[in-house]
């Protein structure tokens, strides 16, 4: 079992940043690759950005490459997304997600085990 907790959300204009993290607990952090994904209200979750457990790969939804900076800090259990650039169509609630399949960048929901309980974005215009 691992739990996730997120922290970092907030109101930001336009143009600005905001760096969100994920802390974990429960069982062995660096055993699981991590994902970010994001819900608007009455949209699906989409994925955002995924590191494997070595922090070695990451992916990104096209939506965000260039702006979005997923890593990971094995050694404080914590994975981060450092937003920049951030338009008002970024806005959502953000969640942080485990894969059990520690190597794999997984891009739907479905595919990964644990989910923390989400932090609200809100980028103003």
């Amino acid at each position: 079992q691992v739990q996730l907790v997120e922290s970092g959300g907030g109101l930001v204009q336009a143009g600005g940043s905001l760096t969100l993290s994920c802390a974990a607990s429960g069982r062995t952090f660096s055993s699981y690759a991590m994902g970010w994904f994001r819900q608007a209200p009455g949209k699906e979750r989409d994925f955002v950005a995924g590191i494997i457990r070595s922090g070695g790969s990451t992916s990104y939804a096209d939506s965000v490459k260039g702006r979005f900076t997923i890593s990971r800090d094995n050694a404080k259990n914590t994975v981060y997304l450092q937003m920049n650039s951030l338009k008002p169509e970024d806005t959502a609630v953000y969640y942080c997600a485990a894969d059990s399949r520690a190597y794999r960048l997984a891009r739907r929901s479905y595919e990964y085990d644990y989910w923390g309980q989400g932090t609200q974005v809100t980028v103003s215009s």
